[in-house]
């Protein structure tokens, strides 16, 4: 297994937007992102991971009006939140971004700047179909029975002076890259939608500055403008490691730029692939390497909506299933391209079935084995037999496939190909019956290597593991009284010291849990959203 010692790798969220609590569905990206930033850390990547929160916009002003607070207070308290969400869920990462922070709007300031002055961006009047929640202009073709094709919200005309930018100047040049970098876009399917909907139909001016409210960058040439939204939220993936318009970026942007990997929604993949590699082209910068747009997750077969009571939150999952169980969930659950679905069943039954029986009960056994038959000492006494070989194959095959599937982001499929080295291990004590090799005093030997073999195949799978569920990981190898294997180790077998001893009592990992027990704890938080709410059933 090859390390990549000091290879560096820059990844981002979309930054969660500031209008409320995130759901589940939010928090899957920030975990997502996080395992794939844990897992390259464990490749020996040098990562810096940038997440953080879009603070400005009409909608951002009006929510705090109608709370009777400033929009600093409003978005203070929600990013504060967010930030809450992230930690709670261990999102390991470098930098939160807030587009309030002052290097930030400074920056912006600069790069509005030094598009005018391009001839990139021109002043003109906008009169068009306006959507208050995506604060998006939209053409009446694009118009779905006077709703926004985007989020569904009624839209409503409007007309006020702007700034436009010129997305036709480099539409070419977008399409040429796309083209010649098939992986720019991730999945292929995203692709395509962008080239067949927008790109090739040819692409309209956009509107890059805002007169009709004031919470927002202000362009500092012309104060009766703010900086529209996508523009200002987009460029925090420069400016938060240092960009500067006017040629002073910092060594870290030096470092970092182009950024590896722009992980978001898939209902915000135009943004990213359209609106941001022009505005990059327009500041002579190059593009990102690869921007993935990840499928939503689904409560049930709809998406969450606080009137139904339905929304799910990271953090009242956690208080009931446990931080790595949702971890787990959300990565193991979500396809590659389609919607993923969440339900409270479907929850207590990957905890009941993968998680305890198949994870916990597997890390139990071998500990309780260990301390019953040897004192808790660990050792290989080589005496081998045929299925030992199959187990060993599985387990170091294991890193291997797992490597690949995360080259392609394919966290779902990582963690299948690990529980599939613990259900070995598992059909690994059915076939090699320790219980009645312990009845034999001439068998003691070929038990002791046995529990050997299962001892080094959890450590090697708890170790990959730990991108996805860090702190089980961290109980399980601390039960075993082992450390991580080292990431180029990870497909060779028999490294684990003989004599290690194993903790005397084992720590249930995941408690089985009783569905309706759950379902009852899910109905009374249901009713505290409606609530707060004001609905009455």
């Amino acid at each position: 297994m090859k390390r990549h010692d000091d290879e560096r790798f820059y990844m981002t969220t979309a930054i969660a937007y500031t209008s409320g609590k995130p759901h589940i569905g939010n928090t899957y990206e920030a975990i997502l992102a996080d395992s794939i930033a844990r897992f390259r850390r464990m490749q020996g990547y040098d990562v810096f991971f940038q997440t953080g929160t879009d603070e400005h916009g009409q909608k951002i002003e009006d929510r705090a009006g109608a709370a009777g607070k400033t929009p600093k207070q409003y978005v203070d308290e929600i990013s504060g939140t967010v930030r809450e969400v992230w930690d709670c869920m261990n999102v390991s990462y470098d930098k939160f971004i807030r587009t309030t922070d002052p290097d930030h709007m400074e920056r912006v300031q600069k790069i509005f700047k030094k598009m005018h002055a391009k001839g990139d961006i021109y002043k003109d009047y906008y009169e068009g179909m306006y959507c208050k929640e995506c604060e998006a202009f939209y053409t009446p073709s694009q118009i779905e029975d006077g709703k926004c094709p985007d989020c569904g919200s009624e839209v409503h005309p409007a007309k006020e002076e702007a700034y436009f930018f010129r997305m036709s100047k480099y539409a070419d040049r977008l399409i040429e890259h796309i083209n010649t970098h098939p992986e720019f876009i991730q999945p292929v399917s995203r692709k395509n939608e962008m080239m067949n909907n927008f790109l090739l139909p040819g692409l309209q001016d956009l509107c890059v500055s805002r007169t009709s409210f004031k919470w927002g960058i202000p362009v500092d040439f012309d104060p009766g403008h703010v900086v529209y939204v996508w523009l200002d939220a987009l460029s925090n993936y420069i400016t938060g490691i240092g960009f500067d318009a006017e040629g002073n970026s910092t060594e870290q942007y030096k470092k970092l730029w182009p950024a590896d990997l722009h992980l978001v929604g898939k209902d915000i993949i135009r943004f990213h692939t359209i609106y941001w590699p022009i505005f990059l082209m327009s500041l002579d910068q190059e593009l990102p390497k690869q921007v993935f747009g990840h499928p939503w997750l689904l409560q049930g077969e709809s998406k969450m909506s606080k009137s139904r009571g339905n929304v799910l939150y990271a953090d009242d999952l956690a208080g009931i299933f446990g931080v790595d169980a949702v971890r787990y969930f959300v990565l193991h659950e979500m396809p590659f391209e389609n919607d993923g679905t969440i339900t409270w069943e479907l929850m207590t039954e990957r905890v009941n079935s993968d998680l305890a029986n198949i994870l916990g009960n597997l890390v139990n056994r071998t500990i309780s084995m260990s301390n019953k038959y040897f004192g808790g000492i660990v050792e290989d006494k080589g005496v081998y037999e045929e299925v030992d070989g199959d187990l060993k194959t599985v387990v170091t095959g294991t890193a291997p496939a797992v490597e690949e599937k995360m080259q392609h982001l394919r966290a779902a499929d990582a963690i299948t190909d690990i529980f599939n080295l613990f259900r070995r291990c598992n059909k690994y004590i059915d076939e090699t019956t320790p219980w009645i090799l312990a009845k034999e005093e001439d068998k003691k030997d070929r038990l002791a290597t046995v529990l050997y073999n299962l001892t080094e195949s959890i450590i090697i799978g708890a170790t990959l593991l730990e991108p996805f569920m860090p702190e089980t990981t961290g109980k399980i190898l601390k039960q075993l009284n082992a450390v991580p294997r080292d990431y180029k180790d990870l497909d060779t077998f028999g490294l684990l010291e003989n004599g290690t001893k194993v903790v005397e009592k084992t720590e249930i990992l995941f408690a089985r849990l009783d569905v309706n027990e759950v379902l009852e704890k899910a109905e009374e938080l249901r009713q505290k959203q409606l609530a707060a709410l004001g609905i009455k059933e």
